[in-house]
């Protein structure tokens, strides 16, 4: 039985990880480009449109990948990610008109799945030839319709962490941009999600520049532990995309927090010493699609001095502090092994 619940919990992270890349990478690569370019160019307004439909399909790509990673049939994949959009909560229905409003809450996705595949298991070949019309049924009202009444109180879990950071705004400055950098870093490569806290207490200012720097910390130093298993784009897909493919790694095996969040507390200090600005927008998203460098400069003259500390901050120092890592950790200290964050996305 142990067993059996570790299957779906290594297999849901998993897929989950890999889904939420596929849903929210082309977002995250090409709309702060998009958006520069919409003055000049209004006919690249449908490139947003795509990406925003991508990022609104999250839950069923996500379940779709569980799935496939579970080696699950056809039809039961497709029930799974039934139930993953019924639990979701983006999808919304009112007046008879169905709206998709962002990706959903990551941890009810996550539930719902874990529902369904345990559902999946159970039933395992008893409907034989009734599977096609009843298993997509079964599992769309049993997982998705705990997934719907999980919903509310699963999202609460953000609404408190968003509480919890709150309070640490008025903290000393560089103690705060400490502790900011640290938990986004952590955030950034959990199920929950940075961005929707970031924007739910309005993080602006120097404690959304350190907790975006924090990001970055942690996205560099997972690309260059992992690259001498990964591919070149599966490496730069960690800055340029999101770290948050690492998820089902670090969750099974939590030592390997500790290295990344050195560095994204070091990078977050630095964000408040320097006074590193931002949005809640960019507080959440680290390097990917350049939003966190650009909203360094935004409140900032651009000037030679500016550009030059962006470039350092958010580029050099990642990178610097990544090698330091990996050197420590890795070759002196044997603390991890590049296996330990290997991916595999063929």
């Amino acid at each position: 039985m142990m067993k059996t619940f570790k299957k779906i919990g290594l297999d849901t992270l998993n897929g989950l990880s890999i889904g939420i890349v596929v849903a929210l990478i082309p977002g995250a690569l090409v709309n702060q480009l998009v958006q520069a370019l919409l003055p000049t160019w209004p006919q690249l307004q449908f490139i947003l449109a795509l990406t925003a439909f991508a990022s609104g399909l999250l839950p069923a790509i996500s379940a779709v990948c569980v799935g496939m990673t579970a080696k699950l049939s056809p039809i039961q994949t497709s029930a799974l990610a039934l139930a993953a959009i019924a639990g979701a909560g983006n999808f919304t229905m009112k007046n008879g008109n169905i709206t998709v409003n962002g990706s959903g809450d990551v941890i009810n996705i996550a539930i719902t799945i874990m529902i369904g595949y345990g559902v999946i298991l159970l039933l395992g070949k008893s409907l034989k030839a009734y599977t096609i019309l009843l298993l997509p049924l079964i599992v769309l009202v049993v997982a998705g319709g705990i997934g719907h009444l999980t919903l509310i109180p699963v999202g609460k879990i953000t609404t408190l962490i968003g509480i919890g950071i709150e309070h640490l705004i008025g903290l000393q400055p560089i103690l705060m941009g400490i502790i900011m950098g640290i938990i986004f870093g952590l955030l950034i490569v959990s199920p929950i999600s940075s961005v929707g806290i970031a924007t739910a207490i309005s993080l602006s200012g120097i404690a959304a520049g350190s907790a975006n720097l924090g990001i970055v910390g942690v996205s560099f130093a997972l690309a260059i532990f992992g690259w001498q298993v990964n591919s070149f784009g599966t490496s730069i897909a960690h800055f340029l995309g999101s770290p948050k493919m690492q998820m089902a790694n670090l969750m099974t095996n939590p030592k390997l927090l500790l290295p990344i969040s050195i560095n994204a507390g070091i990078l977050g200090g630095l964000g408040a010493i320097f006074k590193i600005g931002g949005t809640p927008m960019s507080a959440g998203f680290g390097f990917s699609g350049l939003i966190g460098p650009l909203a360094a400069l935004a409140n900032r003259p651009s000037d030679f001095a500016n550009i030059s500390l962006v470039i350092i901050l958010f580029f050099i120092l990642p990178i610097a502090l990544g090698l330091v890592a990996n050197y420590l950790f890795n070759y002196k200290l044997h603390f991890f092994t590049a296996e330990d964050f290997a991916l595999n996305f063929e």
